[in-house]
């Protein structure tokens, strides 16, 4: 599942190749940009700002989200591509590489200096240049009745945590998420594992909280059912959102939190 740290791995990866280089194709496939054409601009940096993908290119910021399921591929030209033909929202090529986005949640296009439009709104960084622990402390409790299962997933308060960091940071923290955030006993090393989890897998290409590199790599996340690996428990499942329409599933151990 797309986080944080999949998103700077992404654009890491994605800088590393087409950084410094001029776009040869610019084929945007949302029908709001697919008038836009930066062929012959040059590709300046690409960027993650929490889980939102910036590829600044000449006057231009490609933004992308992947949501649930996008990504992005780098091929080498002629090289078969991994998904689907019709799943690409935006095809970009260099002399030496070809770019692909599949599936992409959200895809625009905005002139750099307005990028603050659609990213300023962001809480500090986890893995950014930006990242401030006493900000994000400050925004965390700024609402102390709210479950801090919610708090750590709205983006408003840090950037980059999404479901997974949310269940495993809760289990290792021993705190349930529905607690309110009031009620959350150092917060500050609530904020500070984060960062540190976030970091540790930040050059990942699978993520794991368990310190694991294979097996098992999360304690609580889609585990509902089975055992808890510190005290045997079953792991349970719940939804947990401020509306039914962002509800999301997420996971605990009844002994170990509370």
């Amino acid at each position: 599942m797309p986080e944080g740290d999949t998103v700077h791995l992404s654009a890491k990866h994605l800088n590393a190749a087409l950084q410094g280089a001029k776009l040869t194709r610019c084929d945007i496939r949302v029908p709001k940009f697919a008038t836009v054409d930066l062929a012959g601009e040059t590709v300046h940096e690409v960027a993650s700002r929490g889980k939102h993908l910036l590829m600044r290119i000449g006057e231009f910021t490609i933004h992308s989200h992947l949501k649930m399921e996008g990504s992005w591929h780098l091929y080498h030209h002629g090289t078969p591509w991994k998904r689907p033909a019709y799943s690409a929202r935006a095809i970009l090529e260099t002399a030496n590489w070809v770019a692909v986005g599949f599936q992409l949640g959200m895809l625009e296009v905005v002139p750099t200096a307005d990028e603050e439009s659609v990213v300023g709104y962001l809480g500090p960084d986890l893995l950014g240049p930006d990242w401030n622990a006493d900000v994000a402390e400050a925004n965390l409790i700024a609402d102390p009745s709210r479950p801090v299962g919610l708090a750590l997933l709205d983006q408003r308060v840090l950037a980059g945590l999404g479901n997974v960091y949310r269940a495993e940071l809760c289990f290792l923290r021993g705190v349930l998420p529905t607690r309110p955030v009031g009620e959350v006993e150092n917060v500050d090393k609530l904020v500070d594992l984060a960062h540190r989890l976030i970091t540790t897998n930040q050059d990942r290409s699978e993520r794991t909280t368990t310190g694991r590199l294979r097996g098992q790599m999360t304690w609580v996340y889609r585990r509902e059912g089975k055992p808890c690996m510190r005290c045997g428990t079953k792991i349970e499942r719940g939804s947990l959102g401020e509306d039914v329409h962002s509800q999301r599933d997420t996971y605990w151990c009844p002994r170990c939190q509370s």
